[in-house]
């Protein structure tokens, strides 16, 4: 079994590659759910929802997220009514979050209600949310605490980042199977995420990080930052606001306790020997997944890597 650690869009982008190359019934995905949050009074799961939507092919390639050729008549009559719509739900979307709150409330937990939607979409890949309780993150800011949506979506990642809080994580446990499966992991696979806001929260739930420094498997690590830069989202400020350098080097000392091997991309050869001196084998290889091409030539590395670790021992 392959596990990975899963935020949104890229690393969504970089399993539509891996499934490519081994069986979807062969993989795992934690996914990051400090970034849940509640609107109309409908749980919502962004990171589970693009890693879903983009499995089961129905995800908008434009966006990233959503379903693909959506509508949005129910979100410009709540606007009509006074609502604020500046979280742009499509129709069918909404039937996802309506379904998983209804669930909720009659008490399955986060975790079995992911599997079942998955299962309706006709995903064989198992997902887990990284645990069945709230954690909820929130960006300190000049203008004050921010829930991460507001941060990111309404103010569209304009605050300068003073502080990271995963509201709730400390009480947290990791959701069924989470442990089980990074400990009986043949490789693991940290995807291309924000390492603070995606990485991170799955990392703050007690048990995770443990496990991951225990496993037998080899962990392996992709850098979402090229060339000093972010791909998408506010990695990059977030790295700079926080204190930590913002480069692939930067994402690696977060991270050094944990993987064993770190891919950058080839913008960044310059850092591979600081790199190195973590104490992590590093990998050179194109990591902007431009298109299909390159989502499964950039899996096909890390799967690679993940061979040559086990081989060696």
């Amino acid at each position: 079994m392959i596990v990975t650690l899963a935020g949104g869009v890229g690393a969504a982008k970089f399993l539509s590659g891996l499934v490519q190359l081994i069986p979807p019934e062969e993989l795992t995905v934690i996914v990051n759910t400090g970034d849940d949050a509640e609107f109309y009074g409908l749980h919502v799961s962004p990171d589970v929802d693009i890693v879903t939507y983009t499995l089961a092919g129905v995800v908008d390639p434009e966006r990233g997220w959503g379903v693909r050729g959506d509508t949005f008549a129910c979100l410009n009559a709540l606007g009509a009514f006074g609502y604020e719509t500046w979280f742009q739900l499509g129709d069918r979307d909404l039937a996802t979050h309506i379904h998983r709150t209804y669930l909720l409330r009659q008490g399955q937990t986060l975790s079995e209600i992911t599997a079942a939607i998955a299962r309706s979409l006709g995903l064989r890949t198992r997902l887990l949310p990284m645990s069945d309780q709230w954690v909820e993150t929130h960006i300190v800011t000049p203008a004050g605490t921010l829930p991460f949506q507001e941060y990111m979506v309404q103010r569209r990642a304009a605050d300068p980042v003073e502080g990271v809080i995963f509201a709730g994580a400390t009480e947290a446990m990791p959701a069924p199977g989470v442990l089980e499966a990074v400990s009986g992991a043949r490789g693991v696979i940290v995807c291309p995420s924000n390492p603070i806001i995606s990485i991170g929260p799955i990392l703050a739930v007690p048990g995770i990080r443990a496990a991951l420094r225990a496993t037998a498997a080899p962990v392996v690590a992709i850098s979402p930052i090229v060339a000093g830069a972010a791909l998408k989202g506010p990695a990059a400020e977030m790295l700079r606001g926080l204190g930590h350098e913002c480069s692939a080097y930067g994402v690696a000392a977060l991270c050094r306790d944990v993987v064993d091997v770190f891919i950058l991309d080839q913008a960044d050869a310059a850092l591979r020997d600081r790199i190195a001196r973590l104490g992590m084998r590093v990998v050179v290889a194109n990591t902007v997944m431009a298109g299909p091409a390159e989502k499964r030539a950039l899996a096909a590395v890390a799967l690679q890597e993940l061979e040559t670790q086990t081989k060696q021992g």
